[in-house]
């Protein structure tokens, strides 16, 4: 896959905000290899206060800690880049605001960072919702940083339009 364009996002972010808009949900966001690529998107919309609470970059596995609440045995258990990881950071931004569905992205975007078990390119997401509803998704994405981050926001984008409507 190649690096997704800006319309592309865009597009993805107005279908995005119109869903939210319809059932009167709003969204927060816990992000990590996109590094607020996603919050970026949400907040290029004039009126996305309505239906975006807002995002935390929680770059460093502390900061993850500390403002997430990921557990610190998840992180020396499973790593940053991991479904529970996701999980966890989801479950945080969710619980820390009055958002009604969350997104978590963590993964490594590369150049360097990835190990044979967690290779540049590998992202995890989670999506939650307050009632209680979590999905998670692992991703393999090709191409160079800008090309998996692109990506990365895409694939986020896209799962909190479907968990939405179901």
């Amino acid at each position: 896959m190649q690096t997704i364009s800006e319309e592309q996002l865009y597009r993805s972010t107005e279908l995005l905000a119109f869903t939210l808009r319809q059932f009167d949900l709003t969204l927060a966001c816990a992000e990590s290899c996109t590094g607020g690529w996603l919050a970026k998107c949400c907040t290029d919309l004039a009126g996305s206060s309505s239906w975006f609470d807002g995002g935390i970059v929680s770059y460093s596995n502390q900061f993850k800690h500390d403002f997430l609440g990921v557990k610190q045995q998840t992180l020396d258990q499973f790593g940053a880049v991991s479904e529970q990881t996701a999980i966890e950071m989801a479950q945080g931004i969710l619980a820390s605001t009055s958002a009604d569905i969350s997104v978590a992205i963590t993964g490594v975007a590369g150049p360097g960072g990835g190990s044979k078990a967690k290779p540049v390119g590998t992202v995890w997401f989670s999506w939650q919702t307050k009632q209680g509803r979590v999905i998670t998704a692992q991703h393999h994405f090709d191409g160079d940083r800008q090309s998996i981050r692109s990506q990365a926001v895409m694939v986020a984008l896209q799962g909190i339009i479907k968990n939405a409507r179901d």
